[in-house]
């Protein structure tokens, strides 16, 4: 163990067996908000190509950084809204968008080659990246409080499920206890892995009981996926695709639409050049901005393992890594990635920052998503399981952020003022819409949405910068008042010139 307190630090290889379990412990940890992305943009189908273009992505990141950084890529929220956009105009679209986003990360890499990277600490200190890496686990436990009480195999009781609550807390506690406990050094390493198969066993059980009993409560778990894998609707065994099945990423969904003309997205439409300024306006303004959770993730981590990332590999190898890696992974994929929270809490909790086990977790993902029955199986994990993960991920993020500005004297109004209104903000869901498109009516037709986290954020800097300057000149009128009364305290020397 490292002075940090890491089992593995960056540059560690645990033994084969055991880097296997690791990685698939970071693929869990990431697969929920992975494979949510293409369900919300409504692509569920492209789930496959998501977990491929996650692998694809986090391996690009990794040669970026030169194995030094070990942290996952996924599918990444922020760029909900402008995905939304873009699937209008098909594969092709959102590859475009894509393409802008991962342009924003190279040019700011760039700047900070020839202007270097003390201007971003300046811009985001502790007093700012501290609260803004709370609020990115706290503006997330809304989401896993809220699948925490869901069942997914529940038609009348989904949105609220008490056995669903227990199974969520039965995941929540194993992973608690295995993390804590002192004699089994594995179970210590592998606490979600652990937690999502006690959670899973306990939702089976009472799923069995649900489908014997005839009672739709109980019913915790969905087994549709797994069905759906290897029969199709006229109860037919649909053959080899039940086993290996290759994913329909982007690129050659793209491909297909340039040459036949047609979409497989439902009413997409062809992309022409006004279209292409649409996309271009959607993601870069979100791409600037996320720039600003890059780099609170990027803190977070490096607290954790005790290295600055900034430093080194540097902030130009990290956004390099993270630019190109999305639009790598959106290609062979389907959604733009960005570094995950989560898997920074897996190895806050595990301390394990092997940069291996990332690597192969990025193979396993790349591999998997072949793999048809594993996706299927994959996808029957019940919300309220992931939701008991989450709780200690999400919380995990929030602590590390709290722990940043621990040191801060919060009694000084300036520190006061810029925390609270990050916090406040990031908390209470404050985000900028700003409308770019109207109808003839006059009517907002589409906007660009500003994350909470970006908004909170950028709020933080204003207020920071604000309060700067107005301390600076308070210190500046109290030393030439200083000077003032030392000036007339001071003897006056009279000098007499003899003729």
């Amino acid at each position: 163990m490292n002075n940090n307190g890491l089992v593995y630090d960056v540059h560690d290889r645990p033994s084969f067996g055991k880097m296997l379990v690791f990685a698939l412990q970071q693929v869990l940890a990431i697969m929920a908000a992975t494979i949510a992305v293409p369900t919300i943009i409504g692509l569920p189908m492209q789930i496959p190509a998501a977990l491929l273009g996650a692998g694809i992505g986090t391996i690009v990141y990794l040669l970026f950084t030169r194995f030094k950084s070990p942290v996952f890529l996924g599918s990444s929220f922020a760029f909900l809204g402008s995905l939304g956009t873009a699937v209008a105009y098909g594969y092709l679209g959102i590859i475009v968008g894509s393409i802008f986003a991962g342009l924003v990360y190279v040019a700011i890499a760039i700047v900070i080659h020839f202007a270097g990277t003390n201007w971003v600490s300046k811009l985001m200190p502790p007093v700012i990246i501290g609260p803004t890496v709370a609020i990115i686990g706290l503006s997330l436990a809304g989401n896993a409080m809220g699948d925490m009480v869901k069942a997914s195999a529940s038609a009348i009781h989904g949105s609220y499920n008490l056995i669903g609550l227990l199974c969520g807390l039965v995941t929540f506690f194993t992973v608690v206890i295995c993390s804590t406990q002192k004699k089994v050094k594995m179970a210590k390493l592998i606490p979600f892995i652990i937690g999502i198969g006690a959670g899973y066993a306990v939702a089976a059980i009472f799923t069995l009981i649900g489908h014997l009993a005839n009672i739709d409560y109980f019913m915790i778990i969905n087994f549709q996926p797994l069905v759906d894998n290897f029969v199709d609707a006229a109860g037919n065994f649909v053959g080899f695709t039940a086993f290996l099945n290759a994913p329909d990423f982007a690129l050659v969904e793209a491909i297909h639409e340039l040459t036949t003309g047609t979409s497989n997205i439902a009413g997409a439409k062809a992309l022409d050049w006004g279209s292409f300024a649409e996309v271009a306006i959607a993601f870069i303004p979100v791409a600037l901005v996320v720039f600003a959770e890059h780099i609170a993730d990027h803190k977070n981590l490096s607290s954790i393992i005790g290295r600055d990332l900034i430093q080194e590999p540097g902030l130009k190898r990290t956004l390099l890594g993270d630019g190109v890696g999305s639009i790598a992974g959106t290609i062979f994929g389907i959604c733009p990635n960005t570094t995950y929270g989560e898997s920074v809490g897996c190895v806050a909790i595990t301390k394990n920052a092997s940069v291996v086990t990332i690597f192969t977790a990025a193979i396993m993902c790349i591999l998997l998503s072949f793999v048809s029955p594993v996706m299927a199986l994959l996808r029957t994990i019940p919300n309220c399981v992931m939701g008991g993960v989450c709780l200690t991920l999400y919380g995990f993020i929030a602590v590390s952020g709290l722990k940043m500005f621990k040191d801060l004297d919060l009694n000084e109004s300036k520190n006061l003022f810029v925390v609270s209104a990050i916090l406040i903000a990031g908390i209470g869901g404050l985000a900028i819409k700003i409308p770019y498109a109207l109808a003839a009516n006059g009517a907002v037709e589409k906007v660009i949405t500003v994350t909470s986290i970006a908004t909170a954020l950028i709020l933080g800097i204003v207020t920071n910068f604000i309060l700067g300057k107005i301390e600076k000149g308070k210190l500046g009128e109290g030393k030439e008042e200083e000077s003032v009364a030392t000036a007339a305290a001071e003897p006056t020397e009279v000098k007499i010139e003899e003729e």
